[in-house]
């Protein structure tokens, strides 16, 4: 099949959502799929490249940030590639359109499906899902809601990356979306469980109002009677604040801010990590959590429905409610008993299977096959 791929956000810009779109585009290259994707382009990257096997194309977005996107820039990205997203349909002619994102990006889906007729895909996140994120996107939607349903209803098929996101798209949009979890590639050699001396505690991701992570700030000023290293990868808008909240509670010789980092960096950080440690407010499925279970970290989360696919409370981890005690209680639970702990990191890399990228990429490919014999 010749598939044109629509995400808003694609490494290195973005986050969790623009590496699924990544991990999926590549897999089905390797299917021998022929794949273009159309992204947002920044002005320090190139507008045309292969990666992996996929072409990509970036126009200029106007986008200022790689890590963050406000309102007005994904309104500009559906401008900017429109025009280009037209000539690829009418000159490479693909079968099929897979949109990640609902908002913005299943608009231009539907645009170009009315002006082609080339049937689209629809894979929902959470944050273009009325109630996924309430407190940074309810207003949005009550405004674009009547313009936003015919893009639901126009798509040949609606997958979701959780359960939980698709039980949003049934309870508040009125559709049916098939439950596609993200995947990760599986490591060859068995993973050794054995916790670090002192244990090592791993945040990652973007460091946004929905990540929360002063909570986790406020929750490790709460043990500090216990051996523990604290790691941070990311950056974002309180990433200074929480470097200041580090400073102020005495904990700054016991955190590391190791900023964004290559994959290859993140993947030795957490070979060595013990504890992931996950204080968000939302969440679709994460793919920190995803990588967390391949190298076996025991997982202590927010008690939100987009965790539940990948903590088992009290098997592989713990959920928390969104306070700082009871964040360091959990903490206190796992790190005050090594047994209790390389126990958890066992049952992580054995949950770890069901997220077996190939599977995932199978998934997918099947379900784009029957949205393109529609055509």
């Amino acid at each position: 099949m010749k598939i044109l791929v629509l995400c808003y956000e694609y490494p290195p810009v973005g986050g969790g959502g623009g590496r699924v779109a990544a991990s999926v585009a590549e897999g089905l290259v390797q299917s021998e799929h022929e794949v273009c994707v159309i992204s947002a382009g920044l002005r320090h990257l190139p507008r045309k490249i292969m990666v992996n096997g996929v072409r990509v194309i970036r126009p200029e977005s106007f986008r200022k940030r790689e890590d963050t996107c406000s309102v007005p820039e994904m309104a500009l990205y559906l401008l900017t590639a429109f025009f280009p997203a037209w000539k690829i349909c009418r000159s490479w002619k693909p079968d099929v359109i897979h949109a990640h994102f609902v908002v913005p990006t299943g608009a231009l889906a539907f645009a170009l499906h009315f002006l082609t007729r080339i049937p689209y895909v629809l894979t929902a996140h959470l944050g273009d899902v009325p109630g996924g994120v309430p407190e940074q996107t309810d207003s949005l939607f009550r405004v674009l809601g009547p313009f936003i349903q015919p893009i639901w209803k126009k798509a040949a098929s609606v997958t979701a990356v959780s359960g939980f996101v698709g039980d949003l798209a049934a309870k508040n949009c009125g559709v049916r979306a098939k439950v596609i979890l993200n995947g990760v590639p599986m490591i060859a050699a068995p993973v050794v469980v054995k916790a670090g001396n002192p244990p090592r505690i791993l945040m990652l991701g973007r460091l946004s109002v929905q990540k929360n992570p002063l909570l986790a700030v406020r929750a490790l000023a709460q043990i500090q009677d216990l051996p523990w290293h604290f790691e941070v990868i990311g950056e974002g808008p309180l990433g200074a604040s929480m470097k200041e909240l580090v400073h102020s509670c005495g904990l700054a010789d016991r955190v590391t801010f190791s900023g964004w980092l290559a994959a290859e960096g993140v993947s030795k950080r957490l070979e060595l990590a013990d504890v992931l440690l996950m204080t968000s407010t939302s969440e679709g499925l994460p793919m920190a959590g995803i990588e967390a279970l391949k190298y076996g970290l025991a997982i202590v989360g927010s008690r939100i429905g987009g965790l539940s696919d990948v903590i088992e409370h009290d098997v592989n981890g713990l959920f928390s409610d969104l306070t700082p005690e009871d964040f360091a209680k959990s903490l206190r639970t796992i790190l005050g008993d090594r047994e209790r702990l390389e126990g958890m990191r066992r049952a992580s890399i054995q949950k770890a299977s069901a997220f077996n990228l190939p599977d995932r990429v199978k998934d997918y490919e099947d379900t784009l096959r029957e949205a393109a014999s529609r055509l």
